[in-house]
């Protein structure tokens, strides 16, 4: 096999690991719940602490390798995140658990985001057609096959094991890197962006602290009031700070065109209404209807392998229907889905949620491709790898803020169910999902699951909402004469069509 094959195995084989540890968590997260005697923000943290720094380092890591080395840059973030990997498996508090997966979205940032650089200097023509389309498909397949995966390792070997896992393969892609890759640097470029990528950083932080908190230390606190203040001038700072850089992270001008701001806002909220649902459908499934972590997966893979099936249908269709259409009722129809699984009873079981996991599979496989490739087919081809970044980006701060406001509203309603019921005394250790407190107490239980359903009801609701006001601006926004003429092929397929 040519040298360049091995390459592309190699970089696929690592952009599967961290994308994989994306959503094979959610299924672990019960378990980690009770053997570390995590709080529900606890939980949350363990995703949003990786995604939030997935989504600040990618945008500053190519900058970094085009000055000091794409190949060593890479080997550095696989380092970085097979020794994460085993920290997490070690964990023995969320606390830990927490640090070391924010040390893991750093290292899979860096991965991520030289993966793309590495295969464009290796591969050219129609042979690099090829190269990107499996490292999509490599993509597609993690996003699909994730909770499952999750579920087989939790229950058959211990949660501990969807972290170790990554050890042997990041240490043989470490290895075959060092053999395989070649190295590459951008001399002309002008340097990275540090004043971005911390005032980015410490604000989206501030932001997601607020909301996750807000329900503990009272919204009109002094403390949460001051976090969302300080997020509130970080982000501007930000802003400012783009403004005025010679070579900034973020190239604000782009986001003058309407289509690209409409794709962001596609990301933003399939993620936020979307993808951050499954953290609280996988506590149902587990906390409150009992099912194991390799159960639980199972009734997940309706959705993933209607997306991985629907993707390559409206990437064909997406050189014959209007974009706007795909986008717009694409996410519609996620919107949809989120409606269909609304209405959840105590007694209900999970095939109520069957037909919104199918038809948000639909919607799902509807979204990605185009979304993909709008993202880099409205910028001048010098942007382009940028321009995937940023849509990257956006769909990780969907998640992560996501999460946190969807928690917050989900919390605050458990509390306001349980007031002046049986399990009063225990909501706050519940944390909104927590049922196994309850165990032997069988009013207190049953509260409890009453409670999280109506919390669950109202945040898929919510999420439906965010959907719904995403697809009624990506038709507005998204205009087939914003693409750049004559693009090639290859430049569209060079970007993150999955969550």
């Amino acid at each position: 096999m040519d040298r360049r094959w091995r390459a592309l195995i190699i970089v696929c084989v690592a952009i599967f690991m961290l994308l994989l540890d994306i959503t094979v968590v959610n299924v672990a997260l019960p378990d980690i719940q009770r053997q570390l005697h995590a709080s529900f923000t606890d939980l949350q943290w363990v995703v949003d602490a990786y995604a939030l720094m997935l989504a600040t380092v990618t945008l500053v890591a190519g900058s970094l390798a085009d000055l000091l080395g794409r190949k060593r840059v890479f080997i550095t973030g696989v380092i970085i995140f097979t020794g994460a990997s085993a920290i997490c498996g070690a964990a023995s508090s969320p606390l830990m658990l927490n640090l070391s997966r924010g040390l893991q979205g750093i290292g899979g940032g860096i991965m991520f985001a030289v993966s793309l650089a590495i295969l464009s200097q290796e591969f050219h023509g129609k042979e690099r057609g090829t190269a990107f389309g499996i490292w999509g498909a490599t993509i597609g397949l993690a996003v699909a096959i994730g909770p499952l995966v999750g579920g087989a390792l939790t229950t058959w070997a211990g949660w501990e094991w969807i972290f170790y896992v990554n050890v042997p393969i990041g240490i043989a892609c470490v290895a075959g890197s060092i053999r395989e890759l070649h190295e590459s640097r951008d001399p002309e470029h002008g340097g990275y962006d540090i004043p971005g990528f911390v005032t980015l950083s410490l604000g989206l932080f501030a932001f997601v602290l607020a909301l996750l908190r807000g329900n503990d230390w009272h919204w009109s606190s002094g403390r949460i009031v001051g976090l969302f203040a300080a997020a509130a001038v970080l982000l501007v700072a930000f802003v400012l700070v783009e403004w005025r850089q010679r070579n900034p992270m973020v190239d604000l001008s782009l986001f003058r065109v309407p289509t690209f701001a409409g794709a962001q806002i596609v990301a933003l909220t399939i993620s936020a209404g979307m993808f951050a649902q499954f953290l609280y459908l996988t506590l149902y499934l587990q906390n409150v209807l009992g099912y194991s972590p390799i159960q639980a997966g199972a009734r997940f893979l309706p959705l993933s392998l209607l997306a991985f099936v629907v993707s390559p249908i409206a990437g064909r269709l997406s050189v014959r229907i209007p974009v706007r259409i795909l986008l717009g009722g694409g996410l519609a129809i996620v919107g949809l889905a989120l409606v269909l699984m609304h209405g959840i009873t105590p007694s209900s079981s999970w095939t109520t949620l069957l037909a919104g996991l199918i038809v948000g599979g639909i919607g799902i496989g509807f979204v990605n491709p185009p979304l993909a490739s709008t993202a880099v087919g409205v910028v001048p081809p010098p942007k382009a790898g940028m321009a995937s970044g940023i849509n990257s980006t956006f769909r990780q701060i969907g998640i992560a803020t996501g999460i946190a406001a969807l928690g917050a509203i989900l919390e605050s309603q458990v509390r306001s169910e349980l007031a002046g019921t049986p399990g009063a005394a225990l909501a706050k250790a519940a944390s909104a999902g927590r049922i196994s407190v309850a165990q032997g107490q069988p009013a207190v239980e049953a509260a409890l699951r009453s409670a999280y359903i109506s919390g669950l009801n109202e945040v898929l609701l919510v999420g439906a909402i965010v959907c719904f006001i995403g697809a009624g601006l990506a038709f507005v926004l998204v205009r087939r004469r914003d693409f750049v003429p004559f693009r090639p092929a290859v430049e569209a397929a060079a970007a993150e069509p999955a969550a």
